[in-house]
Protein backbone atom coordinates (compact mmCIF):
# COMPACT_ATOMS: atom_id res chain seq x y z
CA UNK A 1 0.00 0.00 0.00
CA UNK A 2 1.49 3.63 -1.01
CA UNK A 3 2.26 6.09 1.45
CA UNK A 4 0.00 8.69 0.14
CA UNK A 5 -3.22 5.76 1.26
CA UNK A 6 -1.85 5.80 4.32
CA UNK A 7 -1.80 9.47 4.50
CA UNK A 8 -5.02 10.39 3.16
CA UNK A 9 -7.73 7.81 2.31
CA UNK A 10 -11.85 8.39 2.16
CA UNK A 11 -13.29 8.16 5.81
CA UNK A 12 -15.79 5.65 7.01
CA UNK A 13 -18.76 6.29 8.97
CA UNK A 14 -21.17 4.10 10.71
CA UNK A 15 -24.60 4.00 9.36
CA UNK A 16 -26.74 6.57 11.85
CA UNK A 17 -29.00 5.33 14.13
CA UNK A 18 -32.94 5.40 12.89
CA UNK A 19 -35.65 7.30 14.92
CA UNK A 20 -39.47 7.69 14.08
CA UNK A 21 -39.35 11.47 14.46
CA UNK A 22 -40.37 13.42 11.08
CA UNK A 23 -37.43 15.38 9.81
CA UNK A 24 -37.96 18.07 7.45
CA UNK A 25 -36.42 17.35 3.42
CA UNK A 26 -33.15 18.78 2.98
CA UNK A 27 -31.54 19.67 -0.27
CA UNK A 28 -29.35 17.05 -2.31
CA UNK A 29 -25.56 16.28 -1.04
CA UNK A 30 -23.33 14.64 -3.31
CA UNK A 31 -19.70 13.04 -3.46
CA UNK A 32 -17.59 15.30 -5.00
CA UNK A 33 -15.23 13.50 -7.45
CA UNK A 34 -11.68 13.79 -6.12
CA UNK A 35 -8.17 13.43 -7.26
CA UNK A 36 -5.05 12.66 -4.98
CA UNK A 37 -2.03 13.57 -5.89
CA UNK A 38 1.48 12.87 -3.50
CA UNK A 39 5.00 14.70 -4.23
CA UNK A 40 7.95 13.89 -1.90
CA UNK A 41 6.87 16.97 0.50
CA UNK A 42 3.15 17.50 0.28
CA UNK A 43 -0.11 15.32 -0.90
CA UNK A 44 -2.67 17.19 -3.44
CA UNK A 45 -6.18 17.23 -3.22
CA UNK A 46 -8.35 18.16 -6.28
CA UNK A 47 -12.21 18.15 -5.67
CA UNK A 48 -14.39 19.26 -7.83
CA UNK A 49 -17.30 21.49 -6.23
CA UNK A 50 -19.51 22.88 -9.43
CA UNK A 51 -21.02 26.47 -7.83
CA UNK A 52 -19.40 26.50 -4.89
CA UNK A 53 -17.29 29.56 -4.25
CA UNK A 54 -15.11 30.60 -1.26
CA UNK A 55 -17.94 31.59 0.69
CA UNK A 56 -19.88 28.26 0.49
CA UNK A 57 -17.03 26.07 1.46
CA UNK A 58 -16.40 24.75 5.24
CA UNK A 59 -13.44 22.39 5.75
CA UNK A 60 -12.54 20.92 9.12
CA UNK A 61 -9.86 19.07 9.99
CA UNK A 62 -10.83 16.86 13.65
CA UNK A 63 -9.27 14.01 15.04
CA UNK A 64 -7.66 12.83 12.23
CA UNK A 65 -10.95 13.53 10.21
CA UNK A 66 -10.41 16.23 7.16
CA UNK A 67 -14.25 17.16 6.30
CA UNK A 68 -15.07 19.30 3.35
CA UNK A 69 -18.29 20.81 3.04
CA UNK A 70 -19.57 22.78 -0.12
CA UNK A 71 -22.99 24.75 -0.05
CA UNK A 72 -24.48 25.67 -3.41
CA UNK A 73 -26.24 28.86 -3.71
CA UNK A 74 -28.81 28.26 -6.67
CA UNK A 75 -28.55 31.12 -8.79
CA UNK A 76 -30.64 31.84 -12.41
CA UNK A 77 -31.24 35.05 -14.21
CA UNK A 78 -33.24 37.77 -12.30
CA UNK A 79 -36.84 37.26 -12.96
CA UNK A 80 -36.66 33.77 -14.08
CA UNK A 81 -37.40 30.78 -12.16
CA UNK A 82 -36.40 27.12 -12.97
CA UNK A 83 -39.18 25.64 -15.47
CA UNK A 84 -36.73 22.21 -16.21
CA UNK A 85 -33.34 20.88 -15.49
CA UNK A 86 -31.33 18.47 -16.01
CA UNK A 87 -28.74 19.33 -14.04
CA UNK A 88 -29.27 18.31 -10.70
CA UNK A 89 -28.16 21.23 -7.60
CA UNK A 90 -27.08 20.28 -4.24
CA UNK A 91 -24.54 20.38 -1.79
CA UNK A 92 -21.41 18.28 -1.33
CA UNK A 93 -19.56 16.34 1.37
CA UNK A 94 -16.31 14.41 1.86
CA UNK A 95 -14.69 13.12 4.36
CA UNK A 96 -10.68 10.98 4.66
CA UNK A 97 -9.11 10.00 7.35
CA UNK A 98 -5.75 11.60 7.92
CA UNK A 99 -2.62 10.19 9.35
CA UNK A 100 -0.20 12.27 11.76
CA UNK A 101 1.88 12.45 9.54
CA UNK A 102 0.52 15.42 7.72
CA UNK A 103 1.70 18.78 9.23
CA UNK A 104 -1.88 20.42 10.16
CA UNK A 105 -0.23 23.87 10.47
CA UNK A 106 0.49 24.11 6.92
CA UNK A 107 -2.59 23.06 5.26
CA UNK A 108 -3.73 24.97 2.09
CA UNK A 109 -6.93 25.79 0.32
CA UNK A 110 -7.87 27.64 -2.66
CA UNK A 111 -11.01 27.27 -4.53
CA UNK A 112 -11.17 28.73 -7.90
CA UNK A 113 -14.04 27.65 -11.09
CA UNK A 114 -15.87 25.09 -8.61
CA UNK A 115 -12.67 23.13 -7.87
CA UNK A 116 -10.85 23.02 -4.92
CA UNK A 117 -7.11 22.84 -4.29
CA UNK A 118 -5.84 21.50 -0.54
CA UNK A 119 -2.22 21.25 -0.06
CA UNK A 120 -1.18 18.95 2.35
CA UNK A 121 2.34 19.36 3.31
CA UNK A 122 4.14 16.59 5.04
CA UNK A 123 5.83 16.94 8.26
CA UNK A 124 8.99 16.58 8.56
CA UNK A 125 9.41 13.44 9.87
CA UNK A 126 7.13 11.89 7.44
CA UNK A 127 9.50 12.86 4.37
CA UNK A 128 11.66 10.71 2.87
CA UNK A 129 15.48 11.14 3.98
CA UNK A 130 18.23 10.25 1.70
CA UNK A 131 21.18 8.96 4.11
CA UNK A 132 24.81 9.38 2.84
CA UNK A 133 26.61 6.49 3.30
CA UNK A 134 30.73 6.96 4.20
CA UNK A 135 33.58 4.90 3.73
CA UNK A 136 35.41 4.04 7.10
Amino acid sequence: MSQTANCCKPHQESAPATNSTEVAPTPKVFVPQVDILESENQILLLADLPGVDQEGLDITLEKNVLTIRGTVKPHGPEGYQLAYAEYEVGNFERAFTVSNDIDRQGIDAVVKDGVLRLTLPKAKHAVTQKITVKTA
